[in-house]
Parts: structure tokens; C-alpha cells; sequence
């Protein structure tokens, strides 16, 4: 499967070939660097290891630099792609060309934080009426029995925590790829904050 390391940049609309108005999302995928390749014999699977963004030197530990090769500058980011479908070797810089044939991708990043939150923004429950009297508005209700067992069982929806996790996007479509500014353009959202770190994939249900 192909992949890369990229940041997602922000939005704008391009014109298609149609001229029409299309919003899409930016995603500037940097150079990124084969680390390491793993396979059959020794690791038990195949696999390609990417780098992208390097690290200032008196940041990096020993133990931290002994898993790169002696011509790689040592990475911040790391991430490990499974079947990667290009014959690729230690050293090599890929970049957006890998999906210049591409037609849809999938986009993994964190979400953004939304903090602590209520019932009805983090679950969509519909409360209770808003008449003058009625004191209940936005709670989440009643979540236990009346009789045994006097408790309340595990997954209820209650507020808490929302956002800040892993999200996949799946067949984004892309619109454009700008081999010369390392942009890719897709029409859809991409999870996470402006400058975020993403995974881009080749699309696997299209």
C-alpha cells in the first residue's frame, strides 16, 4: 500500500476543467526519507519505515540515531507503511509524485480537541424542552435503575472528553497534485489542526 507523511496546510477552491468552484483541502507532503526496510525472512512481514521533518543534532539521543543509516539525518517523525507496492531502497526521498496516478486517498490524522463537553454537543442527544419551568434542558438524564443492580453499567453516553483522536477519512477524492510546491489538493475535510501531522494512503475501497 502506498503512503506518506504529510501536514495538512488548510483550505482554498481551485476551478476544475469545467470551470467550476471546487473547495478542497491542501496537504503538503515533504520529502520523505526510507529509514529502513523490513521483510519475509527476518521481520516475518514486509514493510518500508519513513522519516520526514530532520531533528536539530544535540536533540538526538545515541539509542534514538542507532536505527538510522550513516547517510540519513536522524527524523522527527516515523512511521512504518505495510506492503508498500513501491520497489523502494534505504535512502531513497520520495514525495508527492507517488500519487500522481492516484485518484482517491485515505487521510489519518488526530482530530482536533474539543475539551470537556456535555451530552449534547459530544453525543447529539436532543435534551428536554426549553419551556419556562421544566429544568431540564441539556443533562443527560437518568442513567441507572430503580431497582438491582443499583449502578450504572459501563459505555453509557456521558459527558466527558471529546475529540483528540486517531480519525481516518476514507476516498477523498483528489483534485490536484503540484509536483513543484509538494502540494496535494483533495475535495473533502482532513482531521486535525492546520500544520498537523497526517498520513496520506492510497485509497483502499476505490
Amino acid at each position: 500500500m502506498l503512503g506518506l507523511l504529510a501536514r495538512k496546510v488548510g483550505m482554498t477552491q481551485v476551478f476544475d476543467e469545467g470551470g467550476n468552484l471546487i473547495p478542497v483541502t491542501v496537504i503538503r507532503i515533504d520529502p520523505n526519507v526510507v529509514i529502513a526496510q523490513k521483510n519475509e525472512e527476518k521481520d516475518r512481514y514486509a514493510a518500508v519505515v519513513l522519516g520526514m521533518d530532520d531533528m536539530k543534532e544535540h536533540r538526538v539521543t545515541k539509542p534514538y540515531a542507532g536505527q538510522f543509516p550513516e547517510q540519513v539525518t536522524p527524523k522527527k517523525h516515523l512511521k512504518e507503511f505495510r506492503d508498500f507496492e513501491k520497489t523502494v531502497a534505504v535512502g531513497d526521498i520520495l514525495g508527492v509524485e507517488l500519487f500522481e496516478g492516484c485518484r482517491y486517498v485515505d487521510v489519518t490524522g488526530v482530530s482536533k480537541g474539543k475539551g470537556f463537553q456535555g451530552v449534547v454537543k459530544r453525543w447529539g442527544f436532543g435534551g428536554g424542552r426549553y419551556t419556562h419551568g421544566s429544568k431540564f434542558h441539556r443533562e443527560p438524564g437518568s442513567t441507572g435503575q430503580s431497582t438491582y443492580p443499583h449502578r450504572t453499567f459501563k459505555n453509557v453516553k456521558l459527558p466527558g472528553r471529546m475529540g483528540r483522536e486517531q480519525v481516518t477519512v476514507l476516498s477523498l477524492k483528489v483534485i490536484k497534485v503540484d509536483a513543484e510546491k509538494r502540494l496535494l489538493m483533495v475535495r473533502g475535510a482532513v482531521p486535525g489542526i492546520n500544520k498537523g501531522l497526517v498520513v496520506v494512503r492510497a485509497a483502499v475501497k476505490k
